[in-house]
């Protein structure tokens, strides 16, 4: 029991959702889902849209919009995931330029400087507009780009700022790291981290100038500049919660010094500004830091990596479309989706996506191994069984080990369990020739038939955090009085 929070990051608005943020978030689901219907606590489970910054204001210029009616338009499209991916009831949608969000941003500020950690000074760095971060020359390749954004002009920012003092907590992340061994998965990222912050600290600029920039979270007390946008949009994974006006809900969800509770979930590209730049703030700011960051890899295409300029940028809605237009509901397409992002890209590296590997997946695993299954197993119980369920059958494959791998955040490996159980079910099966025994054995029939249900049951109850409208269509096989022929689970992929 108790509460749980989760949070993905925040994608920028400034383009369409991509596959690698709805990874994350039905990765997040995944966690959500598990913690609330398996272990039964009360779960806040957050996404937002970063609404500021010079990456948006320039699109929108682009594009001929004013920037709120552009940022209007773009976050509509992120809020659609929650219907279009299956998420969580529950879900929690904040966007960085509602009120709320603004006026906490500006209390964390107030309350940084009250404690000395914020001061002017001039501002003369090498700046990635697409990534919203000053770089060294050691980030850069050697035509002088950003190693993660080749295609844009590294740019020149020289003007006055606010900083944050960042090198003053060097030791205190340390020592926090020290304290939590699991902080950051995996390991391999804890440990990029560690190194990054024992090489030392720079002080980072958390302000822009706001005639140069004027799209952005006003700095309190200095109308000539608004905060930088990686400083606001951190903030809301606590605003969201309603603080600083709530402490009941920040304290339950967020939880306290002693005992952090807020779980996040970011891509690779986001390690140091999630388990180090956000983890000094709330130092900074005197609130608990996180308990714990995820940290996934990105998503290629065809082995390539995902690129506007290159025209291979997978968006999860054409996915969609595209199943559906191939034959499936969008039930069916959606719990296809997720399918494949959970089984067959590594919750911690990289992983490729292609129609071609998604559909191979959904033929092979779920049409003709779960949905066979299912199938064959109803419809000769329907014909054969005494119609009395034993509730007490031994499955042919037991599944023990699933939620220890979903709490260890090892999605693939839980799926490949339970489809280990489909395998097994499915062979016993053709061994025991089934469709033979119930015009033989009537005896062998329902004691074998009931081990299958009960492996079936099973497996759609360890399905629901992955897929959760599969999983409740083979829960409702057993709420029948009398189990009869299901209905197909999926179509093969026309």
């Amino acid at each position: 029991m108790g509460k749980f929070y989760i949070t993905t990051t925040l994608p920028y608005v400034n383009a369409d959702p991509h596959l690698g943020f709805a990874l994350e978030i039905v990765q997040a689901d995944v966690i959500a889902r598990y913690h609330a219907e398996v272990l039964k606590q009360d779960v806040f489970f957050n996404t937002d849209t970063d609404e500021h910054g010079i990456k948006i204001y320039r699109k929108a210029q682009e594009e001929g919009k004013e920037v709120q009616a552009y940022v209007d338009e773009y976050a509509a499209k992120f809020k659609q995931l929650k219907r279009r991916l299956g998420l969580f009831d529950d879900l929690h949608f904040i966007r960085t330029t509602d009120e709320h969000h603004n006026k906490a941003a500006q209390e964390f500020w107030e309350i940084c400087n009250k404690n000395g950690y914020i001061y002017k000074d001039s501002y003369k760095v090498k700046y990635c507009v697409g990534c919203e971060l000053e770089k060294t020359d050691s980030e850069l390749n050697e035509e002088g780009h950003c190693l993660l954004h080749p295609n844009l002009m590294i740019e020149l920012i020289d003007e006055k700022n606010y900083f944050f003092k960042f090198a003053d907590f060097q030791q205190k992340l340390l020592d926090y790291y020290s304290a939590h061994s699991d902080f950051v998965v995996p390991d391999f990222r804890f440990n990029e981290i560690i190194q990054f912050v024992k090489a030392g600290l720079a002080n980072f600029s958390i302000s822009r100038v706001k005639e140069k920039m004027p799209w952005g979270v006003p700095v309190p007390g200095d109308d000539t500049q608004v905060m930088y946008v990686w400083f606001d949009a951190l903030i809301n994974y606590i605003s969201t919660l309603g603080w600083p006006n709530d402490k009941h809900s920040f304290e339950g969800f967020w939880g306290t010094l002693a005992h952090p509770n807020g779980i996040q979930i970011a891509g690779k590209d986001n390690l140091r500004q999630q388990s180090a730049m956000w983890q000094a703030m709330l130092m900074a700011a005197g609130l608990p830091n996180s308990k714990q960051i995820i940290i996934h890899g990105f998503i290629t295409s065809d082995g390539q990596k995902m690129s506007k300029s290159l025209g291979n940028v997978a968006d999860p809605y054409q996915i969609l479309d595209k199943l559906r237009a191939s034959g499936l509901s969008e039930s069916q397409a959606i719990d296809t989706l997720r399918y494949y992002l959970l089984r067959e890209i590594s919750p911690f590296e990289d992983g490729d996506y292609s129609w071609g590997k998604l559909k191979s997946r959904h033929e092979s695993d779920l049409a003709n191994g779960l949905g066979n299954l299912v199938s064959r197993v109803t419809t000769l119980w329907e014909k054969f069984g005494d119609g009395k369920m034993d509730l007490n059958a031994k499955p042919v494959h037991d599944l023990f080990s699933v939620d220890d791998l979903v709490e260890k955040f090892y999605f693939h490996q839980a799926l490949q369990e339970i489809w280990n159980a489909v395998q097994a079910a499915n062979e016993a099966v053709d061994y025991n020739k089934l469709w033979e025994l119930g015009k033989t054995d009537t005896n062998q029939f329902n004691h074998v038939s009931n081990q299958l249900l009960v492996t079936i049951k099973q497996i759609g109850e360890h399905l629901s955090p992955f897929m959760p409208e599969t999983a409740e269509k083979i829960k409702n096989i057993f709420k029948q009085e009398k189990i009869t022929k299901a209905e197909p689970l999926f179509p093969r992929i026309s």
